[in-house]
């Protein structure tokens, strides 16, 4: 994994995940480098003076996509709105619950990144998921070139889930929804609760029985006249490699199931976090996870994670699933991912996929190098949706 700043996991891990973003490297440097010495405390000031230089950087290429506007260079103003709102988003995410400012930029993200689609006229679409008299918001990709006698010219979806930390936002900029539309399959990319709009919109905290708002999304789904209702995948990375197994075993309108990165046992790994074993995905990770679960302190939290895990659940699975995971994950151990496709005994169709230095991909969600590791879940995507690879 690239490293910038070799004592701050999470930092590093923030900037690998904006490269898979879009992020300029020569941004990255000049974001970065008047922040090394301070990038050892590991504070909330750190966490402050982190966001003032990447948000320095996003405000200057919103002024420079303003003089495209003004000159009618749509384009290339979609373009700086695009990389500002991958700054201001991974600014945003290294902060902790309740620091000053950060909703305020947590909306001013939206709305950046609502103009960069508009002006590039992008294949994504924002809507909204009734939920519990609310709703979930979701970015919704659409299948390219989809053929006439695919079911009447319906397209497979896949369904994709944030995890513990990221945003529809983050995983749509990541690529795989792109490969996904060059494959015949549509993306719908969803703030679950617990991420995103739903946990600082709505007040949607996380909840270990992920059916519940995964059967409202299929509900959605199948209300789309473009939509092969009977092709419908769903996808989760990181923490999401949790939630889209139990989904999947629990909704049997699903037709095939993905982790990117597994995660069988996230009680286990809360309590070897407690023992300072693995590294943090955030700064402030405990205020974090609470917030997230809708816990008062660390002890309700840990009683709430006692139910995160899949021991029990797998044999429910009975479509085809794909496990992936990166060999040196420094988050979740690979035993997780053995264990998940182990338990994984009634799929007619189960893979287990290690990445490893040969491919890349080789950290935690192959946050190191996502581009091989993408490429090879859209291609098990397509084939087994009954999309196409060529």
């Amino acid at each position: 994994m690239f490293s910038y700043f070799p004592t701050n996991y999470p930092w590093d891990l923030a900037i690998n995940i904006a490269l898979d973003m879009g992020a300029c490297m020569g941004e990255i440097d000049e974001m970065c480098a008047p922040l090394k010495e301070v990038a050892k405390t590991k504070d909330a000031e750190a966490s402050e003076a982190f966001r003032k230089s990447w948000e320095l950087m996003a405000d200057k290429l919103c002024e420079l996509a303003k003089e495209d506007e003004g000159n009618g260079r749509l384009l290339s103003a979609g373009d700086k709105y695009a990389r500002a709102s991958t700054y201001y988003c991974t600014a945003e995410r290294l902060q902790g619950h309740g620091a000053p400012g950060r909703m305020e930029l947590y909306q001013h993200f939206l709305t950046i990144f609502a103009r960069s689609l508009q002006l590039a006229k992008a294949n994504c679409e924002r809507v909204e998921i009734p939920y519990e008299g609310k709703h979930l918001s979701a970015l919704y990709v659409r299948a390219e070139g989809v053929r006439a006698e695919d079911v009447e010219g319906k397209a497979p979806v896949l369904v994709m889930v944030n995890g513990l930390d990221s945003t529809k936002e983050m995983i749509y900029r990541g690529g795989l929804p792109e490969l996904l539309a060059k494959r015949g399959v549509s993306s719908l990319i969803v703030d679950q609760p617990g991420t995103g709009e739903a946990i600082r919109l709505h007040g949607l905290t996380a909840r270990f029985d992920a059916e519940h708002w995964a059967s409202r999304v299929v509900d959605w789904l199948e209300t789309r006249e473009e939509i092969d209702a009977k092709r419908i995948g769903m996808e989760g990375i990181s923490l999401g490699g949790y939630f889209a197994p139990r989904a999947v075993a629990f909704e049997p309108r699903f037709a095939c199931g993905v982790v990117w990165g597994a995660n069988h046992d996230w009680r286990d790994v809360q309590k070897r976090r407690l023992e300072k074993e693995g590294n943090f995905p955030v700064p402030h990770y405990w205020k974090h996870v609470c917030w997230v679960w809708g816990a008062k302190d660390i002890d309700e939290f840990m009683e709430i994670a006692e139910q995160v895990h899949l021991d029990g659940v797998l044999d429910r699975v009975k479509v085809p699933f794909l496990v992936t995971h990166g060999e040196q994950d420094s988050q979740i151990p690979l035993k997780w991912a053995h264990r998940t496709y182990e338990e994984l005994v009634n799929s007619p169709k189960r893979e287990l996929k290690v990445f490893t230095e040969r491919e890349g991909g080789v950290q935690h969600s192959s946050c190191d190098n996502s581009t091989n590791a993408g490429a090879y879940i859209a291609d098990w995507v397509a084939e087994t949706l009954n999309a196409h690879t060529a």
